[in-house]
């Protein structure tokens, strides 16, 4: 499998459809331009992804999903959005770009992440973008994805992550803290892609299994990155989590044991991905991508 052809190719089909849903209009505002702003900002894409590839997995059409694939991206940069601001991480650069509350003020920053958030609720509750699909199904999908997404996973994680800063090193409080912070969202997107295909229970466990996994894996990459990383790849400064004392993996066990860490969780995933056929192989290959990325 060429991963370099089907990461671009569900690239460009994902940001083809966030543009549809998202469409410019002077009519919104400096709200909806400094939205845009973020979202079409760059990025990996890889909670859509996630989300397309876990319809895949199960026999489902990735086309199916886009729409719950758009509400996760835009989920997930909201929460970028939030994470850049002086009350939190204090970041001049995202994905190589001035952030938005350097562009636009914090006030309109915050607002824009609200708008993010609440368009990605607009899109899992609308009926339109989800024809033909069973709507205990579209229900169950956006409770995961909301759940996920609030104080049971990556804002109760940001809440730990921000209490722990200049703390001792505790690798329970780490693994706890990027379960939620990371791991749950990029669960969700596995598992609600599953879900709107119409993947049995055990197969969605499966893929819980799988994106608890890569999802821990993938702060250890973001960890080593920051302390590791090429700024002109990453698209902003390294050195962050030591200046404002963030509690890391490598802070706890040393960068050799970090990296075997992660090694070590994406070949589980690996073997899981592989163990539900065909359909899930490019969540096998997605999953070594995850220690092997630069930015």
């Amino acid at each position: 499998m060429d991963l370099k052809a089907y990461l671009g190719a569900r690239r460009a089909s994902v940001d083809e459809a966030l543009e549809r849903l998202l469409p410019a209009d002077e009519a919104g505002g400096k709200v909806l331009k400094a939205m845009r702003y973020s979202l079409f900002a760059g990025g990996k894409r890889l909670r859509p992804i996630l989300c397309l590839a876990g319809a895949e997995a199960v026999g489902g059409a990735p086309e199916r999903v886009m729409f719950c694939a758009c509400a996760l991206e835009m989920i997930h940069t909201y929460s970028l959005i939030h994470d850049d601001l002086p009350a939190m991480d204090d970041d001049d650069f995202r994905r190589g770009l001035t952030t938005n509350h350097k562009v636009y003020g914090e006030g309109v920053a915050v607002l824009a992440g609200d708008g993010l958030l609440t368009q990605a609720m607009v899109l899992l509750s609308d009926p339109a973008l989800s024809p033909g699909l069973d709507p205990a199904r579209v229900l169950a999908a956006a409770q995961e994805v909301t759940r996920a997404a609030g104080y049971q996973g990556m804002v109760g994680g940001q809440g730990v992550d921000l209490a722990s800063e200049n703390l001792e090193p505790d690798l329970a409080t780490v693994q706890f803290m990027h379960a939620m912070k990371t791991g749950a969202l990029i669960t969700a997107s596995v598992t609600s892609g599953a879900i709107l295909a119409g993947g049995g229970a055990d197969q969605v466990e499966q893929l819980a299994r799988y994106g608890r996994r890569i999802g821990l894996a993938f702060q250890i990459a973001d960890d080593l990155l920051d302390l590791e990383g090429d700024p002109a790849r990453l698209g902003k400064s390294v050195g962050a989590d030591q200046a404002h004392g963030k509690m890391t993996y490598p802070a706890v066990v040393g960068v050799s044991q970090a990296r075997t860490l992660g090694q070590d969780l994406v070949s589980e995933a690996a073997r899981i991905a592989e163990g539900l056929g065909e359909g899930a192989e490019p969540l096998a290959h997605l999953a070594r991508y995850i220690m092997e990325r630069t930015h």
